[in-house]
């Protein structure tokens, strides 16, 4: 068979795009997890006999809409009560139809700062735990990336919603990993590191997550609200050491870091269980499944996950042309094109005030290399499975072999807009921004590289 064009590659990126974002619904992630017959409910491997009990839910994060209407799906009556802060409404295709029901308080913290209705999310979840303490009930927590920003407190009353937010915005801009990036949450949160659950010791509770960071890491989801951190996490003043961020955070910030308040350990003999239900493993699963199915020859790449977004950008391009000249050498493929996969998070700190995120930056990136740049065609689609990408709009971009050339053409310097930190505007200009809408679900980065076989 001929080698695709470039338009059956684009088309076979979004395709298997696509494909992924349905494979990793959370709505449908904890329909399958959770069973509830007469009395007995199962979850995941665990089983309850709840008999009378009240039974509570705490929904946070960006996939807390299609976590709880899952769960709602399933409990029916028998879900006492609800707090849920998330988005708040069905956005893209991929997000469940309906409403809550009206035994949900629903709020819609900020994101990728909190605000004043994250403040508001922390009171109300508080009080919640109270009445669920007070009845010794059941809680299922649902527990999704984003939700660091959209439910929090000040572990301490000199610390205001201002310094929260200066603080998160010099941690998330960075280059600091998730795991040190909470280090540092943490210290100055009445949330986070497991301080939410903490306040219902009386009751049985599980976590179910949707998980945004490396495997093995959910207690980093939402910087931890249930799980307190491992005893070798990362200590909060070495990170803002590393960083040299002392300058760029609050005092009052600094003194809650320098007292040194500690996460709690749980004590109570209540049970305790946390399940992943999706993670970003899925996700490459998922698409590795969907190129497949199209005749790729197809590699994920494991490795290629939390570098630099610089390092991470030319490993992805080594090892595109390394598997598409091992492939094509074996005539492997009928459609004499292989595809490469990779997830994570690349570390993509902000050197301007565009805007953009690291999936619109990596695109960016992959069209200045030179490598890339053989008769062999090649497609690349790098994007956030929530949807959001940075401080854009757009869930990520697509970029072709040709990519660069149109770009020139319409006096468009790749340079110049890496130097700003604004990919987004120079992928909307060509028309190349992916636009998702919110998705519902949140299992980090997915890069869809597809090319022409080297021989």
């Amino acid at each position: 068979m001929n080698m695709p064009n470039l338009t059956q590659l684009r088309l076979a990126a979004r395709e298997i795009f696509d494909e992924t974002l349905k494979a990793i619904n959370a709505d449908a992630a904890v329909r399958r997890a959770v069973c509830l017959t007469g009395s007995q409910l199962s979850v995941c491997d665990a089983t309850i006999d709840i008999g009378s009990r009240k039974i509570y839910s705490v929904a946070i994060g960006k996939a807390a809409f299609a976590m709880a209407y899952g769960l709602e799906q399933v409990m029916g009556d028998s879900l006492t009560a609800g707090f849920m802060s998330g988005p708040t409404s069905p956005v893209s295709n991929e997000m469940p139809p309906g409403k809550l029901s009206s035994s949900w308080q629903v709020c819609e913290g900020g994101h990728p700062l909190p605000n004043q209705t994250s403040l508001m999310a922390a009171n109300a979840a508080f009080k919640l735990l109270q009445r669920a303490n007070e009845e010794r009930a059941l809680i299922i927590f649902l527990i999704s990336g984003g939700g660091s920003a959209m439910i929090e407190s000040p572990i301490a009353d000199y610390i205001d919603l201002a310094d929260l937010r200066v603080a998160n915005e010099a941690l998330v801009s960075c280059g600091a990993s998730i795991s040190e990036i909470n280090a540092v949450r943490r210290s100055f949160s009445a949330v986070k590191g497991g301080r939410l659950a903490a306040r219902a010791p009386n009751c049985d509770l599980i976590t179910l997550i949707i998980s945004d960071v490396p495997q093995g890491q959910e207690r980093n989801v939402a910087s931890g609200p249930t799980l307190a951190p491992l005893e070798d996490a990362a200590s909060a003043l070495e990170v803002i050491d590393k960083y040299d961020l002392r300058s760029r955070l609050p005092q009052t910030i600094l003194r809650a870091l320098e007292t040194g308040a500690s996460s709690p350990q749980s004590t109570s003999t209540s049970l305790r269980r946390h399940f992943v239900l999706l993670d970003n493993r899925s996700a490459l699963e998922a698409a590795a499944a969907a190129a497949r199915q199209r005749g790729f020859t197809t590699e994920i790449a494991h490795d290629i996950a939390d570098q630099p977004i610089a390092e991470g950008c030319r490993q992805l391009v080594s090892r595109l042309n390394t598997l598409r000249t091992q492939a094509g050498s074996k005539h492997l493929n009928e459609t004499n094109a292989a595809c490469l996969i990779s997830g994570g998070e690349f570390a993509c700190p902000v050197r301007g005030k565009g805007l953009g995120g690291r999936n619109l930056e990596t695109s960016l990136r992959l069209i200045t290399d030179q490598s890339l740049s053989t008769s062999a065609p090649f497609v690349a689609l790098c994007a956030g499975t929530d949807g959001i990408d940075g401080n854009s709009p757009a869930a990520g971009a697509i970029v072709d072999s040709t990519t660069g050339e149109r770009a020139l053409t319409i006096g468009l310097d790749p340079h110049a807009f890496l130097d700003r930190s604004d990919s987004y505007s120079f992928f909307v200009a060509l028309g190349d921004a992916i636009a998702t809408g919110a998705t519902g679900t949140n299992v980090r980065d997915i890069r869809i590289l597809l090319a022409g076989f080297l021989s």
